[in-house]
C-alpha cells in the first residue's frame, strides 16, 4: 500500500513552528538568517534550529532548512561553513536549495541529510528529473504551473531514489519561479535571493484600463488534493507561507491532514473547507490544476491582498478614522490597513475585544493618513484555544536543551581557473529569423536564434552557422516536441547550443556531438556552480545579468569555463505561463510610476519586458580584460506601439545586489 504523502508546513518564527507540530504536520520547512528565499520572514539562528530539530525528532517529525538563495561569487565559502555547522550541530533532515553551487558546498561540507531542489531551480519537465537525481538530489519540488496530468507525467518518469513535492496551498507568483527578475531589475532586490518587493502586485494601466493584473490569488487545491493520493512518487504536500502567522499554519495544516486522511468522507471534507476559509489567506483559486477547467490566477479588479476583509475606514463625527468590523475582533488580532503599495499601508494590533458592528478607531500614526474607504484586513489572530495549545508546546520546547554553538573549519575546494579562455566572439541573439541575413560566424560575430517550431524555415545549409538557444522554461506537455526539434537541427548540422536550464542537457541524444553553453537564465553566479556545470558537460556559461559590476568582473578569475555576458538588449522582467488577459500583447502598459512595459508570447510562455533595454556595452573593454569571451546582444524588437526608450539600464552593474 502506498505511504500517505507528508503534510509539509511553513514556519517563519517559533510560534508558527509550534503551530505546525500542534496541527499534526509531518514535516516543517524553515529558513535561516542568511541564504533563504524568504529573507523578510523572521527566520532562525543555528542555536534555535538545533532545539527545534531535536523537538521534532522527539515527536517523529522532520525539519527541512531552506538555503535556496542564489550564491554570489564570494558566497560559497560562507555557505559551506554554515552547512557544516548545520551538519554538526543541527542535523536537519534535508536542505532545500536552488543553486548548483550550494549543492556542491553541501557535498564538500559533509552534509548527510537529503538534498531537495527548490522550484527556483526550475526543474519543469520529466527528463530533467534524471539529471537532478544524478546530481545527488533526493527530492524535486515541482513548479506551481503544472496541471494534474503533467504532475502525473513527472510522477511516472521519476527515477528510483528521487521523490517529488508539490505545493497544494499558498501564494502564487505570476512569473515562473526562478525566471522572475522584476524586483531585481527595478532596484537590485532579487527574488532569487529572497528580497523580492513584489512589484507585480501593484496597479498597472493599459490605455483606459487599470488593475492589479499580475497580483495572483492564492493556490488552494483543497478537495482536489485527493487526486494526488495515488501517485507513488509524490511524497509531500507542501503549504506555502513562511511569512504567515501561527493561525494560518495551524488551520491549513489541520485542513490538509483531514483531506489526506479522510478523502472519501464528505463531512470531513466540509470541515476542512471551512478551516481553509478561516485561514486568512488571499482569495483562492485552483489555477491550472484541472487542464479541462482552468481557473484564473488573478482578479485584477478585486482585492488579492492577504487576510480577511473586515471593514472599510470612514470618518466619525470628530473626524477620526474608524471602521465597523464585519466580525468580532479579539485581543491580539493583527490588522493590515490598505494594500502593501499604498502610501499609508501599516499593520495594527487589536488591544481589546470589539464586537461585530462595533467601532474600532484607528490609532494615530506618523505619515500620510489613509483615505476614507481604505479596506482593513484581518491577517493573523490568537484564539484562546490556539494560544493555550501553543503554550503547552512552548513547554515542550523549553525542555529541549539543543546543541551548543561550535566553530567549524571549512575551506571550499573551488575550480582551477581556465588558463586559455579562447578567442572571443559576439552573439547577436535574434527574437525571430532575421531577414536579409544568412547566418554567420564571420568577423567574430555569430547569429543566434531561439529554437522553435519555426526552425524548419531555416535552410539546412545554414543550420550549422547559427547558435541555437533553448527557452528558459520547458513544460512536460511539450518535452517530446523539444526532443524532436533538437534531433532535427542536430541532423542538419547544428552543434552550438545555449541552454535555458542545466537540466535541458537531458533532451539531447546520448553522445550528441555538441558544445553546450549554460545560458543567462541558468542564473550562474559563483565558481562552485561553474564547477558543477563543467562536470555536467558544459563548455561555457553566460553569467547571471543580476550581478553587480564588481561581481561580474570577479568571476573569470575563478572559472573553469569560458564565460559570457549579456551586454545589451531587452532582458525580460519575467517569464510566465499564465494568460495575459485582459491586457493585450503588443500594447504598452504602465506602472504606477508611468514606466512602460510590454509583453510577447512564445509558445506556452509570455515574456514581460521593460520599455527600456539593458546596456552595459560601455564596460566591454573591462569585461574583455577580466577574461570574458562571449558577448551577447539580445535583438528583441519591441512592438511598434511601444514608445522609443528615453533611457537604458545598467541593471545592477552600479548597485549592490541584495
Amino acid at each position: 500500500m502506498k505511504k500517505l504523502p507528508e503534510i509539509l508546513a511553513p514556519a517563519g518564527d517559533t510560534q508558527s513552528f509550534l503551530a505546525a507540530l500542534a496541527a499534526g504536520a509531518d514535516a516543517v520547512y524553515v529558513g535561516m538568517k542568511h541564504f533563504s528565499a524568504r529573507m523578510q520572514a523572521d527566520n532562525f539562528s543555528v542555536k534555535e534550529l538545533a532545539r527545534m530539530v531535536e523537538l521534532a525528532r522527539r515527536e517523529d517529525r522532520k525539519v527541512y532548512i531552506a538555503l535556496n538563495s542564489m550564491l554570489k561569487p564570494t558566497d560559497p565559502a560562507a555557505a559551506g561553513r554554515l552547512i557544516r555547522r548545520l551538519a554538526r550541530g543541527v542535523q536537519p533532515h534535508a536542505l532545500i536549495m536552488q543553486d548548483l553551487g550550494a549543492v556542491e558546498m553541501a557535498r564538500q561540507a559533509g552534509f548527510e541529510g537529503e538534498i531537495h531542489l527548490s522550484t527556483l531551480a526550475n526543474i519543469t519537465h520529466p527528463a530533467a528529473l534524471h539529471a537532478a537525481r544524478r546530481m545527488g538530489a533526493d527530492r524535486v519540488i515541482l513548479p506551481r504551473e503544472l496541471d494534474i496530468d503533467e504532475v502525473r507525467q513527472c510522477n511516472d518518469a521519476c527515477p528510483e531514489g528521487l521523490d517529488l513535492e508539490l505545493f497544494v496551498h499558498g501564494a502564487l507568483c505570476y512569473c515562473v519561479s526562478g525566471r522572475c527578475y522584476w524586483s531585481s531589475y527595478m532596484g537590485g532586490k532579487s527574488g532569487l535571493r529572497g528580497r523580492c518587493v513584489q512589484p507585480c502586485r501593484r496597479v498597472y494601466k493599459q490605455k483606459s484600463r487599470e488593475g492589479r493584473y499580475f497580483s495572483c490569488l492564492d493556490l488552494s487545491l483543497d478537495v482536489l488534493a485527493r487526486n494526488l493520493l495515488d501517485m507513488e512518487n509524490l511524497s509531500s504536500w507542501k503549504i506555502e507561507g513562511r511569512k504567515k502567522g501561527p493561525h494560518y499554519v495551524f488551520y491549513t495544516v489541520t485542513a490538509y491532514r483531514m483531506l489526506r486522511d479522510n478523502p472519501g468522507d464528505p463531512s470531513v471534507r466540509k470541515q476542512a473547507e471551512d478551516l481553509l476559509k478561516q485561514a486568512l489567506s488571499r482569495p483562492t483559486t485552483h489555477a491550472r490544476f484541472l487542464p479541462q477547467r482552468q481557473h484564473p490566477v488573478t482578479a485584477p479588479n478585486d482585492s488579492t491582498s492577504s487576510g480577511m476583509l473586515v471593514g472599510k475606514l470612514a470618518r466619525d463625527k470628530k473626524g477620526a478614522l474608524e471602521f465597523k468590523p464585519r466580525m468580532e475582533l479579539q485581543p491580539q488580532d493583527f490588522l493590515r490597513v490598505g494594500f502593501e503599495d499604498d502610501p499609508w499601508h501599516r499593520t495594527v494590533r487589536v488591544t481589546r475585544r470589539v464586537p461585530k458592528g462595533g467601532a474600532f478607531t484607528l490609532p494615530h500614526a506618523k505619515g500620510r493618513p489613509p483615505a476614507a474607504g481604505t479596506p482593513v484586513f484581518l491577517i493573523d489572530r490568537r484564539e484562546k484555544d490556539l494560544v493555550d495549545l501553543l503554550r503547552r508546546w512552548e513547554g515542550r520546547l523549553a525542555d529541549v536543551r539543543g546543541g551548543s554553538e561550535t566553530s567549524v573549519d571549512f575551506e571550499p575546494v573551488l575550480p582551477v581557473r581556465l588558463d586559455k579562455p579562447g578567442k572571443g566572439f559576439t552573439v547577436l541573439l535574434h527574437g525571430s529569423i532575421p531577414k536579409g541575413r544568412r547566418g554567420g560566424r564571420e568577423g567574430g560575430v555569430v547569429d543566434g536564434l531561439w529554437l522553435s517550431p519555426r526552425t524548419a524555415e531555416v535552410s539546412r545549409t545554414l543550420v550549422s552557422r547559427y547558435s541555437w538557444w533553448l527557452p528558459p522554461v520547458i513544460w512536460p506537455n511539450e518535452e517530446d516536441q523539444w526532443k524532436r526539434l533538437i534531433t532535427q537541427v542536430l541532423r542538419n548540422g547544428a552543434r552550438h547550443f545555449v541552454l535555458g536550464a542545466p537540466w535541458q542537457m537531458e533532451l539531447f541524444p546520448e553522445n550528441a556531438k555538441i558544445a553546450p553553453v549554460a545560458g543567462p537564465f541558468c542564473n550562474v553566479a559563483n565558481p562552485a556552480a561553474l564547477a558543477v556545470l563543467e562536470r555536467m558537460g558544459f563548455r561555457g556559461a553566460i553569467v547571471s545579468p543580476e550581478l553587480s559590476g564588481e561581481e561580474v568582473l570577479s568571476l573569470p578569475s575563478m572559472s573553469p569555463l569560458p564565460l559570457g555576458v549579456v551586454l545589451s538588449g531587452y532582458w525580460p522582467m519575467g517569464v510566465t505561463r499564465n494568460p495575459l488577459q485582459p491586457l493585450k500583447q503588443g500594447e504598452p502598459f504602465l506602472s504606477p510610476k508611468r514606466e512602460p512595459f510590454w509583453a510577447r508570447r512564445y509558445g506556452q510562455n509570455t515574456w514581460i519586458f521593460p520599455g527600456w533595454p539593458l546596456d552595459i556595452t560601455a564596460h566591454q573593454d573591462e569585461l574583455k580584460a577580466a577574461g570574458y569571451t562571449i558577448f551577447v546582444h539580445m535583438k528583441e524588437q519591441p512592438p511598434r506601439e511601444v514608445p522609443e526608450p528615453s533611457r537604458s539600464s545598467s541593471f545592477n552593474w552600479d548597485l549592490t545586489l541584495l
